[in-house]
């Protein structure tokens, strides 16, 4: 019994030092300070053919979100399943 109480609490001193370094800060409700920041978005010819892979023109209205999708990331540009589903020819 005396030996789990011991790992229990080696267990929570441990996660508490390593919560210091965690993504989000020690106050969560704030932006770190030295965070990255994007400035600039910038999707250049061959960001948008391999968005675009696999769909014929004229694109469908429902695409026009890539024309603001950011730096983030999104499985719309990136091989998904296989045939049956894979209605874009991704993999060939």
């Amino acid at each position: 019994m005396l030996r789990e109480i011991i790992f229990a609490s080696s267990v929570i001193l441990i996660s508490q030092a390593f919560a210091v370094d965690c993504v989000s800060g020690t106050n969560i409700s704030e932006r770190p300070k030295d965070a990255p920041v994007v400035n600039k978005v910038v999707h250049d010819i061959n960001w948008y053919a391999q968005a675009l892979y696999g769909v014929s023109k004229p694109y469908p209205h429902s695409l026009s979100f890539i024309k603001s999708q950011g730096n983030w990331y999104t499985p719309f540009n990136k091989a998904g399943m296989l045939t049956p589903y894979d209605i874009r020819s991704w993999h060939k």
